[in-house]
């Protein structure tokens, strides 16, 4: 299917016809006129996703509330961020060396554990 545009005119036949609305997608293109008529005539230029600018998405500060069930298996966690830990050691000496404290490779994979919800 091609792209449908709007002008000037169909924003006014539409509104004669009764409709109030537009749902603006990739395929649907309004002239710079249609556009301007359409805010002056009250016409709602909809968009399918469309979220209100009082209400942005920020998934990396809404982080999900940990239910029960993930509290609980916490406990295997702590199991499982162990033997990462380990691993994650043995492998970054046979790279590195001494070239990285125990210090600051702890730190560095608390964050990532904590980060990725194992803690």
């Amino acid at each position: 299917m091609g792209k449908e545009f709007y002008t000037e005119r169909d924003i006014e036949d539409m509104v004669q016809r009764g409709e109030r609305s537009i749902v603006i997608h990739d395929d649907v293109v309004l002239t710079d006129l249609a556009y301007e008529k359409a805010k002056r005539l009250g016409v709602e230029l909809l968009q399918p996703n469309d979220v209100p600018p009082a209400a942005p998405v920020r998934p990396y500060i809404n982080k999900p509330v940990p239910s029960s069930k993930t509290r609980n298996s916490n406990l295997g966690n702590t199991f499982k961020i162990d033997t990462i830990r380990a691993n994650v050691k043995k492998a970054v000496r046979a790279k590195l060396g001494s070239q990285v404290s125990d210090e600051l490779l702890d730190r560095i994979i608390d964050r990532v554990a904590s980060e990725l919800g194992l803690k």
